[in-house]
C-alpha cells in the first residue's frame, strides 16, 4: 500500500510516522521549504489536557492523554506540569477555571515558592495540573521529520503541490490545515499571535497560563532564558499579519506575570492561522481515497498524535472512530 499525505506540519507528520511504522509506503508533499513551517512553528507545545478543558469538549481530553503518551514513548518531554494564576483581582476567574476541570490542586504561596520560586511573592494561590508536560515543537518536528526520513524510508516533496506529484496511490491524506478549504468549507481561520523573549531576570520550570480579561495567555519556558509567549483565540484571516495591540496585550500580560519581563529581549514575533471548525473540535473526513484530517485548531500538538493514529487505522483495518469522523 501506498499513502500520500499532503502537508508536513505537525499533523502531517505525526500522520507519516503513523502509517510508515505500520509498514506502508509513505510519501509526504509539502508547499513549503521545510517541514512544520506554517502554524505548527509558532506553537505553545503544551501538553495539557485538563487545562484544556476550561474551554474545549471532553473529546480533547481523551484525544490528548492518548497524545501525551505519544510524546512520552518517542520524544523528549518535559514533565513539570502546568500552573494556572490569576492576579487577586481575579481570583473569581482562577475559582471558575477550576470548576470547568480537574485533575489539579490548590496550592498557596508556601507551594508556589518550591514550583516557581520567582513568582511566590506575586501570586498566594494557584492551580497546579501535575499530570500536564510541554515540549519545543521546533526542536521536536525537526526530530520527527529527521526520523520520518531516515529511519523509516518516508519520502518528502517539499516546495511541492499536491497537484505537482505524479504516480498512483492507494490513498491520500489531506493535512494542509486552511489550504484544504477548498475541499472542506466549514474551515474557518482563528489567528494565533506570539512573541519570543530572553531574559536570565527570571527562570520558570513549566508553563505559566496567567488568566486575562481579554485574551487567555500561557508563557512557556524554552531553552536559553527563552520564554515564549501566546495566545491563539484572536479571529483574524491575515496570517502573517501582527497587530501592535495584540503585541501589546502579549507584553503587558508578560509584565502582569512579574516585572522582569518588561526589560526582555524580544527574539522574535510571529503569527499564523489555526484552521477550526464551529465547534472547535477536530474531523476525520473521508471523500473518495482522500481522508481529510483537520480542524485541529489550538490543540495541534495535544490532538495530532491521536488523530493520526485513528486516520491510520482506518486506512489500514477499516476502522471507523464515530468520535472524530462525524460530518457535523
Amino acid at each position: 500500500m501506498k499513502v500520500r499525505v499532503l502537508g508536513a506540519g505537525i499533523a502531517g507528520l505525526t500522520t507519516a510516522f503513523e502509517l510508515a511504522k505500520r509498514g506502508i509506503e509513505v510519501e509526504v508533499a509539502e508547499r513549503r521549504a521545510g517541514p512544520a513551517l506554517g502554524c505548527s512553528h509558532y506553537a505553545g507545545g503544551m501538553l495539557a489536557p485538563w487545562c484544556e478543558l476550561e474551554s474545549a469538549e471532553p473529546l480533547i481530553e481523551t484525544l490528548g492523554i492518548e497524545s501525551m503518551q505519544f510524546w512520552r514513548d518517542n520524544f523528549d518531554v518535559v514533565e513539570h506540569g502546568t500552573l494556572v494564576v490569576a492576579q487577586p483581582r481575579d481570583t473569581p476567574d482562577l475559582k471558575r477555571f477550576s470548576r470547568r476541570t480537574h485533575q489539579f490542586e490548590w496550592v498557596d504561596e508556601q507551594k508556589i515558592m518550591q514550583l516557581e520560586p520567582d513568582l511566590s511573592q506575586r501570586f498566594n494561590t494557584a492551580l497546579f495540573f501535575a499530570g500536564e508536560a510541554h515540549l519545543d515543537p521546533r526542536l521536536v518536528t525537526a526530530q520527527l521529520a529527521h526520523r520520518l526520513a531516515h529511519e523509516m524510508n518516508v519520502t518528502f516533496h517539499f516546495n511541492t503541490d499536491a497537484e505537482a506529484l505524479k504516480g498512483a496511490v492507494d490513498w491520500m491524506v489531506d493535512c494542509r490545515g486552511l489550504a484544504a478549504r477548498d475541499a472542506l468549507l466549514d474551515l474557518r481561520p482563528v489567528k494565533g499571535e506570539m512573541l519570543l523573549l530572553r531574559t536570565a531576570e527570571i527562570a520558570l520550570k513549566r508553563p505559566v497560563r496567567m488568566l486575562h480579561p481579554r485574551i487567555p495567555v500561557y508563557i512557556v519556558p524554552r531553552a536559553d532564558h527563552i520564554f515564549m509567549v501566546g495566545a491563539t483565540m484572536i479571529e483574524n484571516s491575515q496570517a502573517s499579519r501582527i497587530s501592535a495591540r495584540g503585541v501589546t496585550e502579549l507584553i503587558n500580560a508578560a509584565y502582569a506575570l512579574h516585572p522582569a519581563f518588561g526589560e526582555a529581549e524580544i527574539v522574535e514575533l510571529g503569527a499564523d492561522l489555526r484552521p477550526a471548525f464551529a465547534d472547535h473540535l477536530p474531523r476525520l473526513r473521508l471523500r473518495g481515497k482522500t481522508l481529510f484530517l483537520n480542524g485541529l485548531y489550538r490543540h495541534g500538538y495535544l490532538g495530532a498524535p491521536a488523530l493520526a493514529r485513528r486516520a491510520a487505522e482506518f486506512i489500514q483495518n477499516g476502522t471507523v472512530f464515530p468520535e472524530v469522523m462525524r460530518e457535523n
